[in-house]
């Protein structure tokens, strides 16, 4: 079932924490997905958002890791620069994985997420090295009471449930779904990827895309409601689970953030009163 709805700190693109609260209350929205790279380099800005949740100005469902390196201008420089795959950056991210886990503990978090990088297909060696390194990472978030959500992007469903069903006896992992990752990385249809990736799933990021017309190209990320998102069906998948998600909003592209990011607060509204009547 749907918990709330949020917002990806870094869509609205804040000067500082300040900033986003501003942003956020002109989204409408007080609930947010922080990122928590900012909160690591300035400590006066951790001390804020500590002081905006004991005021109430802010509430967070949950934390945003980003992995050292990542190149996202074409395909294949995400593929090789992406997560932990990239063997040089593995040590610089499993630190910053534990600066994040005991900064998400200081903020309340319960679900941190990152995207995970290419897990590969077809090397065992190289398939093991990964898995080693996602449970690691989840070993640390894991200390401090704190799931890893892995968001979905560069692997298909069933790429991802082969290393779920790996690992989930060994760490507490789980998905951060995004079905516009699906189309943008051309990985399959998003309703199907959820309806498979359900059991797994603690957040939903709403975003929506157009799949590309040249192969081995990005797609175009649209605002939500404008690309090929079927978002009546994903909610309904939503609204079935056995346990409480949120849906937060993401918005990566595109000049008039707030301004998205209030229409999609309205469609995601919309389809909440749908499904709950």
């Amino acid at each position: 079932m749907i918990k709330s709805i949020g917002v990806c700190s870094w869509s609205l693109q804040p000067r500082d924490q300040a900033d986003l609260i501003e942003k956020l209350t002109q989204c409408g929205i007080r609930r947010a997905q922080i990122a928590l790279e900012p909160l690591i380099e300035d400590s006066s800005q951790h001390e804020f958002v500590l002081s905006a949740i004991a005021q109430g100005r802010i509430a967070l469902c949950s934390g945003m890791m980003q992995t050292v390196g990542e190149d996202y201008s074409t395909l294949e420089s995400i593929r090789a620069t992406g997560g932990l795959r990239p063997d040089q950056h593995w040590e610089a991210n499993r630190a910053i994985a534990t600066r994040c886990a005991d900064l998400a503990q200081q903020l309340g978090l319960k679900l941190v997420t990152l995207h995970a990088g290419f897990i590969p297909e077809g090397n065992a060696l190289d398939e093991q090295v990964m898995i080693g390194r996602l449970c690691t990472t989840a070993e640390i978030f894991n200390a401090k009471g704190i799931t890893l959500g892995l968001e979905t992007g560069q692997e298909t469903s069933d790429t991802l449930i082969g290393v779920l069903s790996t690992i989930v006896d060994r760490v507490d992992v789980a998905v951060n779904f995004d079905p516009a990752n699906m189309i943008l990385y051309g990985m399959g249809d998003p309703i199907q990827a959820l309806r498979a990736l359900s059991p797994y799933t603690a957040q939903i990021h709403m975003k929506d895309a157009i799949a590309t017309q040249v192969p081995g190209t990005w797609g175009s990320e649209v605002a939500a409601g404008q690309g090929q998102v079927d978002w009546d069906a994903l909610f309904d998948i939503v609204h079935a689970m056995d346990r409480e998600i949120d849906v937060v909003i993401e918005r990566e592209a595109g000049e008039q953030r707030v301004e998205d990011i209030r229409t999609a607060a309205a469609l995601a509204q919309s389809q909440i009163e749908r499904v709950r009547s």
